[in-house]
């Protein structure tokens, strides 16, 4: 068999969809698309609630600071309990705590006054049971299929998280257009019973007790913070999630302030604008599963972070809706490609002991460079306005990207694609 015919046979669509072969990974996906287009309800929701309060870009940026803040400070742990813990129970506690601060959510929503305050606090306690969510949640998708299809697990999980991205606006758009934005908030407490049921009908096979020691969990931390300098290949990875989170992802909260204050256009227009950068990843993740271990992740995520630079520019210009949606699509496509690139590099480099504690690393580099970009296009669409924001921040993306693929030598961009570490244990500094 020549070379092209095995690359045919282990490439392409078809095999993208590898992972979807094991029941528990397809019961984990099918529940979390239900609960993530429920948190995408929410994502839209809430900053359009603010800038109704408040006519203002920066009061819609704090929604990311208050959101993701606490994500950042409680994401050691949750990367602490997902090694030290079954990461299928602290998922049952911490879905369960993220249901119970949606409906407070919903609460406060609908029976509060017209301060913003009292939402970007409910919204503090969804960030908290986020960062004890999230190390769980990536590492526990390791937990359902052997490593041989971890890159297509990976991809699809940042499939059906984009799913949810383009579902989840879209019915946001129509719920709060035809009932209102209390009652979007209430279906999105509601979806997270999908992700918990999927969890109860998860059967995972015996494995060996968890090792526990008498460490503390800043010492369990630390040791993963000493050991990633040792990893090229995670140090470009982090870097590229944190291009993406402080360039890219303010977008989100900005379609808000573009439908209000540049193309005066009611929640459903805006629902439809925000669903395409979801449907922009969806038509980007089959690339990803299906050709990135062909590829190379480092020569995906060259060509993402131009998709993303582009696609911003032509959004900042855009002169209707229509145009806007379009240039989302870019957006959407090279945003899920820098995602699961950095996080499918990280997944398979890591030694297996300190995957969770790595995995959130990851998250709260990504977590904290949100508010941070969030905050300054907020503050810079009210001074300077929307459009040259964004594409101060489209310059900023090609510039960031330029820099990351100039590096050499150790921090090259090739080295997201290195082997596995398989150390059993890593030494400890004194």
């Amino acid at each position: 068999m020549t070379t092209a015919e095995i690359t045919k046979e282990v490439a392409g669509l078809r095999y993208s969809l590898r992972a979807f072969r094991h029941r528990n990974f397809s019961l984990f996906w099918s529940g979390a698309l239900v609960s993530n287009a429920g948190s995408w309800i929410s994502n839209l929701t809430v900053p359009y609630v603010i800038f109704q309060m408040t006519g203002s870009a920066l009061w819609v940026g704090m929604v990311a600071v208050f959101q993701f803040v606490p994500q950042v400070i409680f994401g050691p742990w949750g990367g602490i309990l997902a090694d030290r813990h079954s990461r299928r129970t602290m998922l049952f506690i911490t879905q369960s705590g993220l249901a119970a601060s949606a409906f407070i959510l919903w609460a406060v929503v609908a029976w509060g006054g017209s301060e913003p305050l009292p939402i970007l606090l409910a919204v503090t306690g969804v960030g908290i049971f986020n960062g004890l969510n999230m190390p769980n949640w990536q590492a526990f998708v390791y937990d359902l299929v052997p490593r041989t299809d971890l890159t297509s697990a990976v991809a699809l999980n940042s499939l059906q998280f984009n799913a949810g991205r383009a579902i989840g606006p879209a019915v946001a758009g129509i719920l709060i257009a035809t009932v209102g934005p209390s009652w979007a908030l209430f279906v999105n407490a509601l979806s997270f019973a999908a992700v918990i049921l999927s969890l109860a009908l998860i059967r995972l096979p015996k494995s060996a007790p968890v090792t526990r020691n008498s460490d503390s969990g800043f010492q369990l931390f630390a040791e993963a913070l000493r050991y990633i300098p040792r990893q090229p290949g995670i140090v470009v990875a982090l870097l590229l999630s944190l291009l993406t989170g402080m360039f890219v992802n303010p977008i989100v909260q900005m379609t808000v302030v573009f439908a209000g204050s540049v193309f005066d256009v009611g929640p459903a227009q805006l629902g439809i604008m925000s669903a395409c950068m979801g449907i922009g990843a969806l038509l980007a993740a089959p690339i990803m599963a299906g050709w990135g271990h062909v590829v190379g992740l480092s020569k995906l995520a060259m060509g993402a972070i131009l998709s993303c630079a582009v696609g911003l520019f032509i959004f900042a210009l855009a002169p209707n809706v229509a145009v806007a949606s379009g240039a989302l699509l870019l957006v959407g496509g090279g945003f899920l490609i820098c995602m699961s690139a950095s996080n499918t590099s990280i997944q398979m480099i890591v030694a297996d002991r300190l995957r969770g504690r790595v995995i959130a690393v990851r998250i709260m580099t990504f977590m904290l460079s949100i508010p941070i970009g969030a905050a300054v296009m907020g503050a810079l669409a009210d001074s300077l306005g929307p459009r040259t924001a964004v594409v101060l921040a489209s310059v900023g993306t090609l510039l960031a990207g330029i820099a990351l693929v100039s590096l050499r030598g150790k921090w090259s961009l090739r080295h997201m694609d290195d082997p596995h570490d398989a150390t059993p244990e890593v030494a400890r500094s004194a």
